[in-house]
């Protein structure tokens, strides 16, 4: 019977150059076809990978989470662009005023205590402090790519903060004698901007760490960074817009910054 030539010798007929290697070294030969098959392989399976991908991207982007989720963001935007027009023009809000001087109505020195321990977690020390603390804790963990995220949105934060509270140059209320006192411009609010972003940032860590106690440490994150907002309104030292729009360029720039967290994860794992 007529045996049929293996496919490496095939191969090496149309070769000639590679005909002499296979009969000097032939385990040679056989090195470079296992890797090119490996080489094949590889590249049909980043494709295949790259092609799940791109469906699942494409069906995410039609589902109904997604389409509410951007038309969430495209509302934040409308109100956070009406509250930049209301303030450049320096028109001034009726409720702001009537809403200081209802809170401060139920003021008493036990709440002006509470107040000012929970309007401390978003003062400079404490944030340096949990930045610190973070930064440790994602590089003990070696979460390198978090911790560049971590890192984008803190600068990004700060950024934001100093940049519109220079733009818009609002000053802060005056409506009774205040127990402490801020001389940097009132617009927007850091402690609501940056009490977004970190511990907004750090339910995200710790919720992905802790999947089974997603909900409860949520709920505690967004509670305090209510409480930080509310107590600034407490003391009298912010606007309630101050308040909101911190609230809402702090939640835009997180969930941006998760946003390319995620994308980011996803092309690592597929590599």
């Amino acid at each position: 019977m007529r045996r049929e030539a293996p496919h490496h010798t095939v191969w090496v007929l149309i070769c000639p150059d590679t005909r002499a290697m296979a009969i000097k070294k032939p385990n040679v030969l056989r090195s470079i076809i296992l890797n090119n098959s490996v080489q094949i392989f590889s590249m049909k399976k980043l494709v295949r990978k790259s092609l799940d991908h791109l469906n699942s991207w494409i069906n995410f982007r039609g589902s109904p989470v997604a389409i509410a989720s951007l038309v969430g963001c495209l509302i934040l935007l409308i109100i956070l662009g009406w509250l930049f027009e209301e303030v450049w023009e320096k028109e001034a809000f009726s409720f702001d005023t009537n809403v200081l001087l209802w809170i401060h109505q139920s003021a008493n020195p036990l709440l002006d205590s509470i107040m000012l321990t929970i309007t401390g977690l978003g003062n400079p020390p404490m944030v340096v402090a949990f930045i610190v603390g973070t930064t440790f804790w994602l590089w003990k963990k070696r979460k390198y790519l978090q911790l560049k995220i971590f890192a984008l949105i803190c600068i990004g934060g700060i950024a934001f903060n100093v940049g519109l509270k220079l733009v818009f140059t609002k000053t802060r209320p005056h409506l009774w004698n205040q127990i402490i006192v801020e001389t940097t411009f009132s617009f927007p609010s850091g402690h609501a901007l940056g009490s977004s972003i970190m511990y907004g940032f750090l339910a995200y860590l710790l919720a992905t760490e802790f999947p089974r106690f997603s909900r409860l440490i949520y709920a505690a994150m967004i509670g305090l960074i209510l409480m930080i907002g509310f107590s600034r309104l407490y003391l009298g030292v912010h606007w309630p817009t101050d308040v909101i729009a911190g609230y809402l360029v702090g939640f835009l720039w997180l969930i941006t910054c998760i946003y390319i967290l995620k994308r980011n994860l996803v092309t690592h794992d597929e590599i």
